[in-house]
């Protein structure tokens, strides 16, 4: 399989991730979607990431997609989304929160550093999205504190996803929430997960590389 994408975009960490933990084999493209678009669009024509080009040759797009395609490779006694009813639906309410927070935080991030100004309005709607992001997030940690991860004994897609979007949010807005003061629970399971072998080898220093013009 091949993964194009860079490690600190949250969604392409945390396919690597799930990459690591089902212990299948990759190769890593490290492939910027400003500077190495045109390589992107021979794969994704949307030239974005993550894009996974499975063994077979197919190329599956957005992270969703990929990690469903991945659990149904690795089959539903070691899939990492519960595989049907109540639990499933929250797993992955959990999961779109999570990447809804990261897309806001990434949204935030480019009317800061590509281009260049801040829209007050602009501004506080995403703060307000990714505050509202990390209470329900924080909720649904609570309730579900009795198990060692979100869902059960073992690391899934929603622990993997709320992680990922964790440390996007720190690494680019740093300082500008602070997970100990205002979601516990949630700085507990991102420094949790941060801690696990695949989670410290599958990092990226955060930074922003501008289109070319």
């Amino acid at each position: 399989m091949i993964l194009i994408g860079q490690y600190d975009s949250p969604f392409v960490r945390r396919v690597a991730i799930a990459l690591r933990l089902y212990g299948v084999p990759f190769e890593h493209k490290p492939w910027s979607v400003f500077g190495d678009a045109e390589k992107i669009a021979q794969y994704n024509p949307l030239m974005r990431v993550p894009t996974l080009v499975m063994d077979s040759g197919e190329v599956v797009i957005e992270s969703a997609a990929i990690l469903d395609a991945l659990d149904q490779t690795a089959g539903a006694a070691k899939a990492m989304m519960p595989l049907s009813g109540d639990l499933r639906r929250e797993a992955q309410k959990v999961c779109a929160l999570a990447t809804g927070l990261a897309d806001k935080a990434v949204s935030l991030g480019y009317e800061r550093h590509v281009h260049k100004r801040e829209t007050e309005s602009w501004v506080e709607r995403c703060l307000s999205q990714i505050a509202g992001a990390l209470g329900q997030l924080e909720a649904s940690r609570t309730r579900n504190s009795k198990t060692e991860w979100w869902f059960g004994s073992s690391i899934g897609h929603a622990d993997i996803t709320v992680a990922c979007a964790l440390r996007f949010l720190g690494d680019a807005h740093a300082g500008l929430f602070d997970l100990s003061e205002g979601w516990p629970m949630l700085a507990a399971h991102a420094a949790k997960c941060e801690a696990l072998p695949p989670f410290r080898e599958i990092t990226q220093p955060f930074s922003v590389t501008p289109p070319k013009s």
